[in-house]
């Protein structure tokens, strides 16, 4: 019975220890399951955080697409660079200027030169293949060069078309407006006030940015130069506003003294021909300046920091390049401009080329005509009007 009971309990003391083995393994092998599965708790825990909390903000890149308008200034470059050197030349080799028009259309050269001394730094910096100093050089030279260029441009043909109107009014006050003198003056007025508010934008100080393949003009801009940035596009917008309203109404005024004079077959003809170098000057005007200040002040907005919308930004930069595309498509047009408003002009390019020779007879009628719209005396320029 003893034995019996010894036996029982040891068997008892088997079990318990046995049991007692099981609960210590149980922990144990909760431990390594626990210890194999955390690698990947851990590394959810920061996705989740990252996804919850927001992946850090990459800068918006809004100039990666600068492919097709590159090409595009190639080709205006290109075909642009022949007619005006060849404008030089005969401006050169022309009388001394005797009349306004003949100074604005100077001034339409000069600028239209400054810009294509500029435009090259724009497409070595859009094609990626410029260095980097040579990139904060466009940024802070060469891209205001442009922009003076293309409001001096503004200004002239503004000029030129109101000019062309005022040659068939023969007033006392239109002749002084058309004297040579009032028209340097007022070309030295533009030039200057241009200056005065350009220049700043290549004075004032940058930022010392991190190479980059992108590089954003503003991005290397202060505080204080964003605002002076801001401040010349709103100027340089009211002087467009200005040149554009001038325009207007001397094509207005145009084609009112072209219908009154439908009566009379020599005003008619006369009124025709200023009326169409009017309307023709005026639709390259349109054509060339008006797209793009329709998109500068809200893509000025997106430069200024307002609009922060990245694909608002993309947007606006797509369409701010494409409208300058068309500004500076006038590098093409002036040259036709030169050579029908300026006679001296066409006959020194008639000289030049003699392929040309054959126009000669009209090319005398034409000349005799402008000599004769500049009337004799006062009382006939009143009465002429």
């Amino acid at each position: 019975m003893g034995s019996s009971f010894r036996t029982n309990e040891a068997l008892m003391g088997k079990t318990v220890k046995a049991d007692s083995e099981c609960s210590c393994e149980q922990p144990s092998s909760l431990s390594a399951f626990t210890s194999r599965r955390a690698p990947h708790h851990l590394t959810m825990t920061p996705a989740i955080n990252l996804s919850t909390g927001g992946a850090p903000e990459k800068s918006c890149i809004v100039n990666d697409q600068m492919g097709p308008f590159t090409v595009l200034y190639i080709l205006i470059f290109i075909i642009s660079l022949p007619g005006n050197l060849v404008s030089v030349w005969a401006f050169i080799h022309s009388p001394r200027a005797k009349k306004s028009a003949s100074i604005y259309l100077i001034n339409l050269l000069v600028a239209d030169l400054l810009l294509l001394l500029a435009l090259p730094f724009k497409i070595m910096k859009d094609l990626g293949v410029a260095p980097w100093n040579l990139m904060v050089f466009h940024c802070q030279a060469s891209a205001v060069t442009i922009y003076i260029s293309l409001y001096a441009s503004i200004a002239f043909l503004a000029f030129i078309i109101t000019d062309r109107y005022l040659q068939e009014c023969h007033t006392v006050r239109s002749l002084r407006l058309q004297e040579v003198g009032f028209a340097r003056l007022l070309s030295l007025v533009v030039w200057l006030l241009l200056l005065l508010i350009m220049v700043p934008n290549m004075a004032l100080p940058i930022k010392q940015v991190k190479e980059q393949t992108y590089l954003s003009c503003s991005s290397l801009k202060e505080d204080i130069s964003l605002h002076w940035h801001a401040l010349t596009v709103f100027l340089c917008t009211a002087l467009f506003l200005n040149a554009s309203a001038a325009t207007l109404i001397s094509s207005t005024l145009a084609v009112k003294k072209l219908l009154r004079s439908r009566s009379d077959p020599k005003l008619w003809a006369s009124a025709r021909k200023v009326a169409a170098s009017v309307a023709a000057v005026a639709l390259a005007y349109v054509f060339s300046f008006v797209p793009y200040h329709v998109v500068r002040t809200p893509y000025t907005l997106a430069q200024t920091k307002v609009i922060t919308d990245c694909e608002t930004k993309k947007r606006l930069f797509l369409g701010k390049e494409s409208t300058l595309l068309l500004s500076v498509l006038h590098l093409c047009f002036d040259p036709l401009i030169f050579f029908y408003l300026n006679a001296p002009f066409r006959h020194t390019i008639r000289k030049l080329f003699p392929c040309l020779g054959n126009h000669a007879i009209s090319n005398a009628k034409e000349e005799a005509a402008e000599e004769m719209m500049q009337p004799a005396t006062s009382a006939q320029q009143e009465a002429a009007c």
